[in-house]
Protein backbone atom coordinates (compact mmCIF):
# COMPACT_ATOMS: atom_id res chain seq x y z
CA UNK A 1 0.00 0.00 0.00
CA UNK A 2 1.32 3.50 -0.75
CA UNK A 3 2.49 5.59 2.19
CA UNK A 4 -0.19 7.94 3.51
CA UNK A 5 0.61 11.56 2.74
CA UNK A 6 0.95 13.58 5.92
CA UNK A 7 -0.80 16.92 6.09
CA UNK A 8 0.86 19.66 8.14
CA UNK A 9 -2.44 21.41 8.80
CA UNK A 10 -3.56 18.70 11.25
CA UNK A 11 -2.12 16.95 14.29
CA UNK A 12 -0.14 13.74 13.98
CA UNK A 13 -2.97 11.94 15.77
CA UNK A 14 -5.58 13.16 13.27
CA UNK A 15 -3.32 12.27 10.35
CA UNK A 16 -2.83 8.80 11.85
CA UNK A 17 -6.57 8.24 12.20
CA UNK A 18 -7.11 9.53 8.66
CA UNK A 19 -4.48 7.11 7.36
CA UNK A 20 -6.08 4.19 9.19
CA UNK A 21 -9.47 5.13 7.71
CA UNK A 22 -7.95 5.18 4.22
CA UNK A 23 -6.41 1.77 4.88
CA UNK A 24 -9.89 0.47 5.74
CA UNK A 25 -11.07 1.65 2.31
CA UNK A 26 -8.18 -0.19 0.64
CA UNK A 27 -9.03 -3.39 2.54
CA UNK A 28 -12.73 -3.22 1.63
CA UNK A 29 -12.02 -2.51 -2.04
CA UNK A 30 -9.38 -5.26 -2.19
CA UNK A 31 -11.97 -7.79 -1.00
CA UNK A 32 -15.25 -6.59 -2.55
CA UNK A 33 -13.96 -4.68 -5.57
CA UNK A 34 -16.25 -2.39 -7.55
CA UNK A 35 -19.88 -3.23 -8.29
CA UNK A 36 -21.41 -3.89 -4.85
CA UNK A 37 -24.14 -1.88 -3.18
CA UNK A 38 -23.24 1.03 -0.93
CA UNK A 39 -24.70 -0.75 2.11
CA UNK A 40 -22.33 -3.69 1.52
CA UNK A 41 -19.37 -1.32 1.51
CA UNK A 42 -20.62 0.36 4.66
CA UNK A 43 -20.97 -2.98 6.47
CA UNK A 44 -17.49 -4.08 5.39
CA UNK A 45 -16.02 -0.66 6.19
CA UNK A 46 -17.35 -0.73 9.76
CA UNK A 47 -15.90 -4.22 10.16
CA UNK A 48 -12.49 -2.86 9.16
CA UNK A 49 -12.86 0.13 11.51
CA UNK A 50 -13.59 -2.24 14.38
CA UNK A 51 -10.53 -4.34 13.53
CA UNK A 52 -8.42 -1.16 13.82
CA UNK A 53 -10.10 -0.25 17.14
CA UNK A 54 -11.46 2.98 15.67
CA UNK A 55 -14.51 4.40 17.40
CA UNK A 56 -17.27 5.43 14.99
CA UNK A 57 -20.91 6.42 14.74
CA UNK A 58 -22.92 5.02 11.86
CA UNK A 59 -25.80 6.84 10.13
CA UNK A 60 -25.43 9.75 12.55
CA UNK A 61 -28.29 12.23 12.38
CA UNK A 62 -27.49 15.90 12.91
CA UNK A 63 -29.90 18.81 12.79
CA UNK A 64 -29.14 21.59 10.33
CA UNK A 65 -28.33 25.07 11.67
CA UNK A 66 -29.89 27.90 9.67
CA UNK A 67 -29.31 31.53 10.63
CA UNK A 68 -30.52 31.78 14.24
CA UNK A 69 -32.60 28.56 14.24
CA UNK A 70 -32.14 24.84 13.79
CA UNK A 71 -34.17 23.26 11.00
CA UNK A 72 -36.56 20.41 11.76
CA UNK A 73 -34.88 18.34 9.07
CA UNK A 74 -31.45 16.80 9.54
CA UNK A 75 -28.36 15.53 7.77
CA UNK A 76 -27.55 11.84 7.99
CA UNK A 77 -23.83 11.07 7.85
CA UNK A 78 -22.68 7.63 6.75
CA UNK A 79 -19.98 7.55 9.43
CA UNK A 80 -18.15 9.78 11.86
CA UNK A 81 -14.84 8.33 13.06
CA UNK A 82 -13.25 9.32 16.37
CA UNK A 83 -15.64 12.31 16.57
CA UNK A 84 -13.32 14.05 14.10
CA UNK A 85 -13.57 12.60 10.59
CA UNK A 86 -16.73 12.48 8.53
CA UNK A 87 -16.89 9.59 6.05
CA UNK A 88 -19.27 9.63 3.08
CA UNK A 89 -19.38 6.36 1.14
CA UNK A 90 -20.53 6.09 -2.46
CA UNK A 91 -20.90 3.36 -5.07
CA UNK A 92 -21.45 5.52 -8.13
CA UNK A 93 -20.14 5.67 -11.68
CA UNK A 94 -18.24 8.86 -10.92
CA UNK A 95 -17.90 11.48 -8.21
CA UNK A 96 -19.62 14.70 -9.24
CA UNK A 97 -19.15 18.17 -7.76
CA UNK A 98 -22.46 17.76 -5.89
CA UNK A 99 -20.97 14.84 -3.91
CA UNK A 100 -18.07 17.03 -2.77
CA UNK A 101 -20.46 19.89 -2.01
CA UNK A 102 -22.48 17.52 0.16
CA UNK A 103 -19.42 16.67 2.27
CA UNK A 104 -18.42 20.34 2.54
CA UNK A 105 -21.97 21.20 3.71
CA UNK A 106 -21.76 18.44 6.32
CA UNK A 107 -18.37 19.68 7.57
CA UNK A 108 -19.68 23.23 7.88
CA UNK A 109 -22.79 22.08 9.75
CA UNK A 110 -20.88 20.20 12.45
CA UNK A 111 -17.47 21.88 12.38
CA UNK A 112 -15.52 18.68 11.80
CA UNK A 113 -11.99 19.17 10.42
CA UNK A 114 -11.86 16.42 7.78
CA UNK A 115 -14.28 14.74 5.42
CA UNK A 116 -13.34 11.70 3.37
CA UNK A 117 -15.49 10.93 0.35
CA UNK A 118 -14.94 7.37 -0.86
CA UNK A 119 -16.33 5.96 -4.10
CA UNK A 120 -15.87 2.18 -4.20
CA UNK A 121 -17.11 1.81 -7.77
CA UNK A 122 -13.66 2.39 -9.30
CA UNK A 123 -11.01 0.00 -10.66
CA UNK A 124 -8.34 1.51 -8.34
CA UNK A 125 -9.54 2.70 -4.94
CA UNK A 126 -6.90 5.45 -4.82
CA UNK A 127 -8.90 7.11 -7.61
CA UNK A 128 -12.06 6.96 -5.50
CA UNK A 129 -10.75 8.70 -2.37
CA UNK A 130 -11.24 12.44 -1.85
CA UNK A 131 -10.02 14.11 1.34
CA UNK A 132 -11.86 17.38 1.99
CA UNK A 133 -11.09 19.93 4.67
CA UNK A 134 -12.19 23.40 5.66
CA UNK A 135 -9.93 26.36 6.28
CA UNK A 136 -10.38 28.00 9.68
CA UNK A 137 -12.61 30.56 7.91
CA UNK A 138 -15.01 27.73 6.98
CA UNK A 139 -14.18 27.76 3.26
CA UNK A 140 -13.16 24.55 1.44
CA UNK A 141 -9.52 23.79 0.70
Amino acid sequence: MPEMRQYKDFSDELNDISGRVIDCAFQVHKTLGPGSLEVNYEDAFTYELEKKNLVYERQKRVQIPYKDIVLKSYFRFDLVVANQILIELKAVEKIHPIHKAQVIAYLKAVSLPIGILINFNVPLIKDGINRLTLRPSGTPC
